[in-house]
C-alpha cells in the first residue's frame, strides 16, 4: 500500500454543546461510557495502518493532549512516525480558516515524504475502513477523493451541512457549503484522501491568492481542474451537532444493532485504558437497558442510561434516561431523569435533577 499520513483536523470544529464543551475541545467529549469522540476516528485510521497522524488544534485542547498521550493505545508511540499535535502557532490568527493551519504545518507533509494525506475530523462516530476509501481513489484514478453520507435521518435534515452533488460515475460537480440538507442530499463529512504534493499546492495557492480560508472552499473551488471523486459511506455515522443530537445518538449506543455494527463489524475501537475493578451491583441494585463501565458501584436503580467510570449510585436513587460521566457521586434517594452530568457532579441524597423536554446538562464539578 502507498505510504497515506492522516490529520485530524480540529481547527474549525464548533464548540457548541454547551457546558460539555466550556473546558475541553468538541472532539475530546465523553462518549459512550468509556469513549471520546476523537477515539472513532483515530481508530479509523490506525486500523488502516496509518502510522503518522497529525492533531491541529486552535484552543482547549489540554483534555485532548491527557486522553492522547503518547497515543500508545493506538500503537502510535513509535520512532518513525507516530502522534504529532499540531497546536496554532499565531494565536492573533483566531479568525482565519483552518488554511492557515495547513500552512504552517506544511513541513509535516514534506518530511513524510508520503504520497497521500487523508484528513478528517474528531466529531464523527463511525467505523470505517479507510483502506477501501484509499482503493476507490486508485481505481478512480482520481486527484481527491470526498467521504459523503446520504442524508436518511429525519433529525439531520433542514440542518446546515456541506453538501455535494455528482453525476452518475459519482465526479462531483458541485460542493455547496453551509447549507440547508434536505432528504436525498450527500452530506459531505468533511473527511478527503489527495495526493500529498496536490494539498500542498492547493495551501499554497490559497494562501498565495488569499482566495480560500478554509481547505474546503480551496476544494469546492477546484472542481473544474481536478477530478474529485466521492466516496458513498453506507454504515453508521453520526452528526453532532448540538446537545439534543449528543444525546440522541448516545441513546442509540443502547441498541444492540448499533454497537455491533459500530464496535464488533469491523476494526476495533481505541481509547485510553484506565485500570479499575469490575462495576459492583448492590443487592439493591436494579439495572435494566443501560451501558455501565467499570470502577461503577450501583447501590440505586439504573434505567435506559449510559454511566462511565467511577460511579457511585446511592440506595434508592434513581437513574433514568440520563448520561452520567466519570466520577459522579449520586446520593441515596436522589432522582435523576433525561439529563446529562459533566464529570465530578454531586448530586445530594433525596435531591431531583430532572428535565421534562430537552435533556438538561449540570456542569463538571457541580454540587447540588
Amino acid at each position: 500500500m502507498k505510504k497515506v499520513v492522516g490529520v485530524i483536523n480540529l481547527v474549525d470544529e464548533k464548540n457548541n454543546l454547551s457546558e460539555l464543551t466550556n473546558h475541553r475541545s468538541f472532539a475530546s467529549v465523553p462518549f459512550a461510557g468509556r469513549y471520546r469522540l476523537i477515539d472513532f476516528s483515530l481508530s479509523n485510521m490506525t486500523n488502516a495502518g496509518i502510522n503518522t497522524v497529525a492533531v491541529f488544534t486552535r484552543e482547549k485542547y489540554r483534555s485532548l493532549f491527557d486522553h492522547l498521550g503518547s497515543g500508545r493505545e493506538w500503537d502510535l508511540d513509535r520512532h518513525r512516525g507516530g502522534l504529532f499535535f499540531q497546536p496554532p502557532a499565531d494565536h492573533e490568527r483566531k479568525s482565519e480558516g483552518d488554511i492557515s493551519s495547513f500552512y504552517e504545518n506544511l513541513s509535516y507533509f514534506k518530511r513524510s515524504l508520503s504520497d497521500y494525506v487523508l484528513v478528517t475530523n474528531g466529531q464523527l462516530v463511525w467505523n470505517v475502513d479507510f483502506d477501501q476509501v484509499i482503493e476507490e481513489h486508485e481505481a478512480q484514478n482520481a486527484d481527491i477523493t470526498v467521504v459523503y453520507k446520504p442524508c436518511d435521518d429525519p433529525y439531520t435534515s433542514g440542518k446546515n451541512y456541506n453538501v455535494l452533488y455528482t453525476n452518475d460515475d459519482e465526479r462531483v460537480d458541485r460542493l455547496n457549503l453551509d447549507v440547508e440538507a434536505l432528504p436525498g442530499d450527500n452530506v459531505y463529512l468533511n473527511t478527503f484522501l489527495m495526493k500529498s504534493s496536490l494539498l500542498i499546492s492547493l495551501v499554497e495557492d490559497s494562501v498565495g491568492s488569499g482566495k480560500y480560508d478554509t481547505i474546503n472552499e480551496a476544494i469546492a473551488g477546484s472542481l473544474d481542474r481536478y477530478h474529485v471523486h466521492a466516496y458513498h459511506f453506507g454504515g453508521y455515522v453520526t452528526f453532532i451537532d448540538s446537545i439534543e443530537s449528543y444525546y440522541r445518538y448516545s441513546m442509540e449506543m443502547l441498541d444492540p444493532n448499533v454497537t455491533q455494527e459500530l464496535f464488533y463489524n469491523k476494526g476495533p475501537i481505541y481509547t485510553k485504558v484506565k485500570h479499575e475493578s469490575p462495576a459492583k451491583y448492590l443487592e439493591s441494585s436494579n439495572v435494566s437497558n443501560s451501558l455501565v463501565a467499570n470502577g461503577c458501584k450501583i447501590s440505586g436503580t439504573v434505567e435506559n442510561s449510559i454511566l462511565f467510570r467511577g460511579i457511585r449510585v446511592g440506595k434508592g436513587a434513581v437513574i433514568r434516561n440520563s448520561i452520567i460521566m466519570q466520577k459522579c457521586e449520586i446520593g441515596e434517594g436522589a432522582i435523576i431523569e433525561n439529563v446529562i452530568l459533566d464529570k465530578d457532579v454531586s448530586v445530594s441524597p433525596g435531591e431531583t435533577v430532572r428535565s421534562e423536554d430537552e435533556p438538561r446538562v449540570v456542569a463538571k464539578s457541580t454540587v447540588i
